[in-house]
């Protein structure tokens, strides 16, 4: 890894090329970028941090992660890649005077040219710091598209309101997707400081593998000729797992042999709530709760035949991006950027409408019969356009033109 002393001049040329770029000066030092985050679990955010974090090219960029709490299942992700991951230990919420002021000590230290946040409320952290690192460039990232007030509470709904207030104190802020950032636009933020830079996956790693597949499919016992439709993720209730479930029932009853998975975990209250509402649609045979499987998730995704997404309120889906560089087709519903994502390879419907899931999962399976080669055009379409080095290119770009 390349230090302050010997690294290469940073110039704009090392950037993509977009017409009307601002030129950036030369640097002779690696520029360091502070990535704030709450901590490193599950995440869409979290997986996109570790991802550009390891994709960011060392010689130019000297990054740091600092997250509020330590742990979290992501965190060994980072070793041995030469980027630093600082805990702040932040106790509770309600934790800041003592939090602020080590968050405040680690960055003067650092001295970082760009600290860039993610989510509201680290956002809004990022500003309160904004008078104390003067030189230092205040880039935000906003995730999300439109969400359902109902699933915010107050300290949420508080944290989005303050958000669009304090947006034109922002030096850049990064959406993930056009439908999140046209929704924030209509809400108040400045459009002056806002771009797009989609999600990036690891295609090398979310790969075909049929072989690992069937092995998993084994282990699940699912017979290899029978159809496995998957959902993936944090078990929460914007992915809408009830419209799913009684998706699943239909479909149930006009394919005899097919199987359904989830992979992923959430609060035990609301997981059994779903495993209920599962065996009363009469899906226990069927249906397969797999848990969290962070090491074989493309083993996951290889062992299905068609990826759902049934979210009621998206920005770019991870998962989507897993799946189709896995080869799988996907059925997703409209929202957020979603229906750009799948293309001709998908199948859209409506949000929050069981009966239009379970009939575009059908079309999707008599679909795969006719069109056996669709997952591979799946995965071109992924790799053409959402992998980790464009996602680290973009970011370079933006984060340099600031300089």
């Amino acid at each position: 890894m390349a230090t302050a002393s010997n690294a290469r001049l940073v110039r704009r040329d090392q950037a993509d090329d977009t017409a009307g770029s601002p030129a950036v000066p030369c640097m002779r030092e690696r520029i360091r970028v502070v990535f704030l985050i709450r901590a490193l679990d599950i995440g869409g955010a979290q997986r996109q941090i570790m991802a550009l974090a390891r994709g960011l090219d060392q010689r130019v960029f000297e990054v740091t992660v600092l997250t509020f709490y330590g742990g979290g299942v992501l965190a060994g992700d980072l070793r041995g890649t030469g980027v630093r991951v600082i805990a702040l230990d932040k106790k509770s919420r309600w934790d800041l005077i003592g939090f602020l002021a080590r968050l405040l000590k680690e960055c003067r230290s650092i001295q970082p040219h760009i600290l860039h946040s993610y989510l509201p409320g680290q956002n809004l952290v990022a500003i309160l710091l904004k008078p104390f690192l003067r030189g230092t460039r205040m880039v935000w990232g906003i995730r999300g598209s439109a969400l359902d007030p109902a699933i915010r509470d107050w300290l949420s709904t508080l944290n989005f309101r303050l958000q669009i207030q304090f947006s034109r104190l922002a030096d850049l802020i990064i959406f993930n997707s056009d439908a999140g950032k046209q929704f924030h636009l209509a809400q108040g933020v400045a459009a002056s400081r806002a771009l797009v830079i989609r999600n990036g996956v690891d295609t090398a790693r979310f790969h075909p593998d049929r072989s690992a597949g069937l092995r998993l499919r084994s282990s699940w016992q699912v017979p290899e000729d029978a159809l496995l439709i998957g959902l993936v993720g944090r078990i929460v209730p914007v992915k809408d797992c009830p419209t799913f479930l009684q998706a699943a029932a239909r479909l149930a009853q006009v394919h005899s042999e097919v199987r359904f998975v989830c992979v992923g975990s959430g609060s035990l209250e609301y997981v059994n709530s779903l495993r209920s509402m599962a065996a009363a649609l009469g899906l226990e045979k069927s249906f397969i709760w797999a848990g969290e499987m962070i090491g074989e998730l493309p083993d996951a995704y290889n062992a299905m035949n068609i990826y759902c997404s049934s979210s009621y309120a998206e920005g770019t889906s991870n998962v989507i991006l897993e799946a189709m560089a896995c080869g799988v087709p996907c059925v997703v519903s409209d929202v957020g950027d979603s229906r750009m994502i799948v293309g001709e390879t998908g199948v859209v419907v409506p949000s929050r409408d069981p009966q239009a899931l379970a009939d575009g999962l059908d079309r999707m399976a008599r679909r795969l019969v006719v069109e056996p080669q669709l997952g591979i055009a799946a995965r071109e379409r992924i790799v053409s356009s959402f992998s980790i080095d464009s996602l680290a290119r973009n970011t370079a770009k933006a984060l340099t033109n600031l300089l």
